[in-house]
Protein backbone atom coordinates (compact mmCIF):
# COMPACT_ATOMS: atom_id res chain seq x y z
CA UNK A 1 0.00 0.00 0.00
CA UNK A 2 1.28 3.32 -0.76
CA UNK A 3 1.51 6.55 1.54
CA UNK A 4 2.11 9.98 1.03
CA UNK A 5 3.25 12.45 3.66
CA UNK A 6 0.13 14.50 4.92
CA UNK A 7 1.62 16.42 8.36
CA UNK A 8 2.93 15.74 11.95
CA UNK A 9 1.69 15.03 15.21
CA UNK A 10 1.27 18.34 17.57
CA UNK A 11 0.21 16.43 20.88
CA UNK A 12 -0.37 13.37 22.44
CA UNK A 13 -2.86 12.87 25.11
CA UNK A 14 -4.11 10.24 27.55
CA UNK A 15 -6.07 10.15 31.15
CA UNK A 16 -6.83 6.54 33.04
CA UNK A 17 -10.54 7.46 34.42
CA UNK A 18 -13.05 8.76 32.30
CA UNK A 19 -13.62 12.60 31.70
CA UNK A 20 -11.84 15.16 30.38
CA UNK A 21 -9.25 16.79 29.94
CA UNK A 22 -6.57 14.54 29.03
CA UNK A 23 -3.01 14.87 30.28
CA UNK A 24 -0.64 16.01 27.68
CA UNK A 25 2.33 13.27 27.52
CA UNK A 26 5.14 13.11 25.35
CA UNK A 27 4.25 9.81 24.31
CA UNK A 28 1.83 7.11 23.33
CA UNK A 29 1.42 3.46 22.91
CA UNK A 30 -1.55 2.48 20.94
CA UNK A 31 -2.45 -1.19 21.40
CA UNK A 32 -3.67 -2.83 18.04
CA UNK A 33 -7.69 -3.22 18.41
CA UNK A 34 -7.17 -1.82 22.01
CA UNK A 35 -6.98 1.70 22.08
CA UNK A 36 -4.47 4.03 23.66
CA UNK A 37 -2.27 2.43 26.81
CA UNK A 38 -3.33 3.90 30.20
CA UNK A 39 -6.08 5.38 28.63
CA UNK A 40 -10.08 4.95 30.06
CA UNK A 41 -11.02 4.01 26.40
CA UNK A 42 -8.94 1.29 25.91
CA UNK A 43 -10.15 -2.00 25.88
CA UNK A 44 -11.72 -4.85 23.89
CA UNK A 45 -15.18 -3.94 24.27
CA UNK A 46 -16.66 -0.21 24.08
CA UNK A 47 -15.34 1.81 26.91
CA UNK A 48 -18.11 4.95 26.12
CA UNK A 49 -20.20 4.92 29.32
CA UNK A 50 -23.45 5.59 27.47
CA UNK A 51 -22.74 3.48 25.13
CA UNK A 52 -21.05 0.77 27.75
CA UNK A 53 -24.55 1.21 29.50
CA UNK A 54 -26.63 0.27 26.62
CA UNK A 55 -24.39 -2.95 25.48
CA UNK A 56 -21.30 -3.90 27.20
CA UNK A 57 -20.08 -6.48 24.93
CA UNK A 58 -20.18 -4.34 21.70
CA UNK A 59 -16.75 -3.89 20.10
CA UNK A 60 -14.43 -0.89 21.14
CA UNK A 61 -13.87 0.82 17.47
CA UNK A 62 -13.79 3.78 19.07
CA UNK A 63 -9.99 3.32 20.75
CA UNK A 64 -8.41 6.68 19.61
CA UNK A 65 -9.53 10.33 19.26
CA UNK A 66 -7.59 12.36 16.60
CA UNK A 67 -8.49 16.14 15.85
CA UNK A 68 -6.70 18.41 13.86
CA UNK A 69 -5.58 21.86 14.18
CA UNK A 70 -8.04 23.59 11.80
CA UNK A 71 -10.68 22.73 14.53
CA UNK A 72 -8.40 24.81 16.83
CA UNK A 73 -7.57 27.04 14.96
CA UNK A 74 -11.51 27.53 13.96
CA UNK A 75 -12.25 27.83 17.90
CA UNK A 76 -9.56 29.95 18.72
CA UNK A 77 -11.24 32.45 16.05
CA UNK A 78 -14.26 32.39 17.95
CA UNK A 79 -12.51 33.32 21.44
CA UNK A 80 -12.11 29.80 22.67
CA UNK A 81 -8.41 29.03 23.52
CA UNK A 82 -7.73 25.46 24.17
CA UNK A 83 -4.58 23.72 25.32
CA UNK A 84 -4.02 20.01 24.37
CA UNK A 85 -6.65 17.17 26.42
CA UNK A 86 -9.08 19.41 26.81
CA UNK A 87 -11.37 18.19 23.86
CA UNK A 88 -10.84 14.36 25.34
CA UNK A 89 -8.64 14.02 22.21
CA UNK A 90 -5.65 11.36 22.22
CA UNK A 91 -3.59 12.87 19.35
CA UNK A 92 -3.53 16.49 17.40
CA UNK A 93 -2.57 16.10 14.23
CA UNK A 94 -1.18 19.18 11.64
CA UNK A 95 -0.84 19.25 7.98
CA UNK A 96 -4.55 17.81 7.35
CA UNK A 97 -7.97 18.25 7.80
CA UNK A 98 -9.08 15.01 9.62
CA UNK A 99 -13.09 16.29 9.26
CA UNK A 100 -12.75 15.88 5.47
CA UNK A 101 -11.70 12.41 5.05
CA UNK A 102 -13.90 9.26 4.64
CA UNK A 103 -14.32 6.62 7.46
CA UNK A 104 -12.44 3.90 6.47
CA UNK A 105 -9.76 6.29 6.09
CA UNK A 106 -5.72 4.71 7.06
CA UNK A 107 -3.59 6.41 8.38
CA UNK A 108 -0.26 6.14 9.74
CA UNK A 109 1.04 7.83 12.82
CA UNK A 110 4.30 7.19 14.00
CA UNK A 111 4.70 3.47 14.30
CA UNK A 112 1.06 2.68 13.97
CA UNK A 113 -2.18 1.97 11.39
CA UNK A 114 -5.57 3.60 12.47
CA UNK A 115 -8.55 3.26 10.40
CA UNK A 116 -11.04 5.85 10.99
CA UNK A 117 -14.69 4.85 12.31
CA UNK A 118 -16.73 7.11 13.08
CA UNK A 119 -17.17 11.07 13.51
CA UNK A 120 -17.36 11.98 17.02
CA UNK A 121 -20.28 13.27 18.52
CA UNK A 122 -19.73 15.97 21.09
CA UNK A 123 -21.05 16.12 24.46
CA UNK A 124 -21.66 18.53 26.78
CA UNK A 125 -18.46 17.25 28.79
CA UNK A 126 -16.81 19.83 26.14
CA UNK A 127 -18.68 23.25 27.78
CA UNK A 128 -16.94 22.22 31.14
CA UNK A 129 -13.32 22.56 29.50
CA UNK A 130 -14.83 26.94 28.04
CA UNK A 131 -18.21 28.00 27.37
CA UNK A 132 -19.52 27.59 23.65
CA UNK A 133 -17.18 24.60 22.71
CA UNK A 134 -19.94 22.54 22.25
CA UNK A 135 -22.60 24.46 20.11
CA UNK A 136 -19.38 25.74 18.01
CA UNK A 137 -17.83 22.21 17.51
CA UNK A 138 -21.83 21.11 16.83
CA UNK A 139 -22.38 23.16 13.51
CA UNK A 140 -19.23 24.12 12.45
CA UNK A 141 -18.16 20.95 10.24
CA UNK A 142 -17.86 20.04 6.30
CA UNK A 143 -21.04 19.34 4.59
CA UNK A 144 -22.55 17.05 4.24
CA UNK A 145 -22.25 16.54 8.97
CA UNK A 146 -21.84 19.77 10.49
CA UNK A 147 -19.68 18.24 13.85
CA UNK A 148 -16.31 19.25 13.70
CA UNK A 149 -14.95 17.64 16.89
CA UNK A 150 -12.71 15.01 15.89
CA UNK A 151 -12.67 11.94 13.89
CA UNK A 152 -12.99 8.37 15.97
CA UNK A 153 -10.62 5.05 15.18
CA UNK A 154 -9.59 1.94 15.61
CA UNK A 155 -5.60 0.72 15.35
CA UNK A 156 -5.28 -1.88 13.14
CA UNK A 157 -1.37 -1.53 14.09
CA UNK A 158 0.27 -0.60 17.51
CA UNK A 159 3.34 1.03 18.47
CA UNK A 160 4.48 4.06 20.02
CA UNK A 161 3.18 7.90 18.57
CA UNK A 162 5.43 11.01 20.10
CA UNK A 163 4.91 14.43 19.02
CA UNK A 164 6.51 15.14 15.79
CA UNK A 165 6.08 12.25 14.44
CA UNK A 166 4.77 11.97 10.54
CA UNK A 167 1.00 11.48 10.01
CA UNK A 168 1.19 9.62 6.32
CA UNK A 169 -2.61 9.05 4.93
CA UNK A 170 -2.55 5.38 3.34
CA UNK A 171 -4.12 5.26 -0.18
Amino acid sequence: MQTSLAGSVVAVCKKAEPGIPKLEVTVIKLLENMGVEGDYHAGEFVRHRYLAEKDPTRPNVRQVLIIDTAILGFLAGQGIELQPGWMGENIIIDGISIMTLPIGTQLEIGEAIVELSEIRNPCYQLDEMHPGVLEAVKTSGPAPDPRNAGMLARIVQGGLVHCGDSVRMRS
